[in-house]
């Protein structure tokens, strides 16, 4: 019941009863003066005592019912509403506020408790914020310091002259510069990484003609690949005209960091990846595959979750920020587009993601009114009478 209907009774009672009694009152004070009370006898007289008593008793009882039924059904539900606020204040989000009260005061409890709800919710997802942001600054951390170790090695050897063949020269360069490709890629998911958390991704929407941009995407990637020793495949099975709209650099990103985690997870003598870009129907598809390490089933479907890591190890050689793969599906869904993965242990694992195509919407011709079909079929005749006298002006 309402508290608005519990109050409107309590005020009808409160009203109606004492006016009931008073008009008994003094119903029975004019019969008294009709009829003098002596003469009544002792057991009408004692009725009429019992009656009025009675009846103070009755409306006594009535408005301290009611008065206890208003006061239970206000505060009973306000003095949980304050033990709860108590515990909240407290820091103590743990517990669940039970109103069973149907009315206003129920309506307010229950905001209440999803107000909790969201609270909990909201320092949890703090919780977990500082436990990933601890997680990403240590593994930036390692990572950072691994190449620059390597780096400060090399360039060492360079200074104290044990580089002392052209051909090593060359590779402790080409080393050097791996290593600083990679402290590069690592500051850039990081820096990628705090725009994605403030939803402030710069794209830049335009028409990308597919064959030529991952054929570009492929010949960049080779020669970094080369220089791993690595063979990469380029296979693109899409005719020369199809086109997509999409960011080119972030698309870029997506296969950077696709490929580098390939080479990360790479644990054959010879690394082979292959790129392969298929057309089906409305979309085209993108295959990245790697003959890697490959990742156990139960891995499978949280790859794309940030932070998350199949080898927990710190002390294994692969490391990385773990957000590499949360970035990409980022990008491709922003894009509108999908991406999943297969994979076989000890065989190697393959990415796939869909990108729609993009289509020229046909121009229909504007509908002209009647009005001006009319006009125009009147002009066109006045321009053949025109003519008419024309030719005949000049015969």
């Amino acid at each position: 019941m309402r508290l608005k209907t519990r109050l409107a009774i309590a005020f009808l009672a409160f009203s109606i009863l004492p006016v009931i009694f008073v008009g008994m009152v003094l119903s029975m004070g004019k019969l008294f003066v009709l009829y003098r009370f002596n003469e009544f006898g002792p057991e009408v007289r004692s009725m009429v005592i019992q009656m009025l008593v009675s009846g103070v008793l009755m409306l006594v009882f009535v408005c301290a019912s009611l008065t206890i039924w208003v006061y239970r059904s206000i505060l009973r539900p306000l003095s949980k509403l304050q033990e709860a606020t108590r515990k909240i204040r407290d820091g103590n989000l743990d517990f669940t506020l039970d109103v069973e009260e149907d009315d206003e005061i129920g309506e307010l409890c229950q905001d209440f408790e999803e107000m909790r709800i969201r609270l909990k919710e909201n320092a949890e997802e703090k919780i977990q914020y500082d436990i990933e942001s601890k997680e990403l600054i240590s593994n930036i951390s390692h990572d950072l310091k691994t190449p620059i170790t390597a780096i400060k090695g090399y360039v060492e050897g360079i200074l104290d002259g044990v580089a002392s063949s052209p051909e090593k020269l060359d590779k402790y360069i080409r080393t050097i510069y791996n290593k600083a490709n990679d402290m590069d890629r690592l500051i850039d998911e990081l820096t990628f990484y705090s725009k994605i958390d403030t939803n402030k991704i710069p794209y830049t929407f335009s028409k990308i003609n597919v064959n030529s941009y991952f054929g570009d995407c492929a010949e960049e990637v080779g020669l970094d690949m080369e220089s791993r020793g690595i063979e990469l495949g380029y296979f693109n099975y899409v005719s020369d005209d199809v086109v997509v709209i999409a960011d080119a650099e972030q698309m870029k990103r997506v296969v950077n960091n696709i490929i580098s985690n390939s080479v990360k997870y790479m644990d054959k003598p010879k690394g082979i990846i292959n790129i392969r870009i298929k057309d089906v129907g409305d979309f085209i598809q993108v295959e990245i595959e790697d003959n890697g390490r490959g990742i156990a089933a139960k891995d499978l479907p949280n790859i794309f979750d940030r932070f998350y890591r199949t080898d927990a190890s710190r002390n294994s050689s692969q490391g990385g920020s773990g957000i590499g793969l949360s970035i990409v599906r980022k990008i491709i869904e922003d894009h509108g587009g999908r991406i999943w993965a297969t994979s076989r242990l000890g065989i190697g694992t393959e990415m796939h993601f869909v990108l729609r195509k993009y289509q020229e919407v046909p121009q229909t011709e504007p509908s002209v009114p009647e009005s001006d079909r009319r006009g125009g079929s009147n002009k066109k005749e006045a321009g053949k009478k025109d003519s008419g006298k024309k030719e005949k002006s000049s015969k």
